[in-house]
């Protein structure tokens, strides 16, 4: 794996790990896709870092069991703010 993908990978992986950001928030960080985040935290993780793949695999199921709740949320608000105007 060439330097500058696994250099991007860890930061990745860190930035989720530290902060609980979802796949499209990491993606809007670091100017990737989120398919490239998503194949970078679970595939080139796994082979660079065991440890750390585990602590983002969690963090991604928890976003994932949520993601309902989130939109749930952001539909309300939306909703909230047009008939507010």
């Amino acid at each position: 794996m060439k330097a500058d993908i696994a250099g991007r990978v860890r930061a990745l992986a860190d930035y989720v790990i530290e902060t609980g950001g979802t796949v499209r928030a990491a993606g809007a960080r670091f100017g990737v896709s989120k398919s490239t985040v998503h194949k970078d935290l679970t595939e080139r993780l796994e082979a660079l870092d065991r440890a750390a793949w585990q602590q983002v695999q969690a963090v991604l199921e928890k976003n994932k069991a949520e993601r309902h709740l989130r939109g749930g949320a952001a539909t309300k608000e939306k909703y909230l703010r047009v008939n507010s105007e």
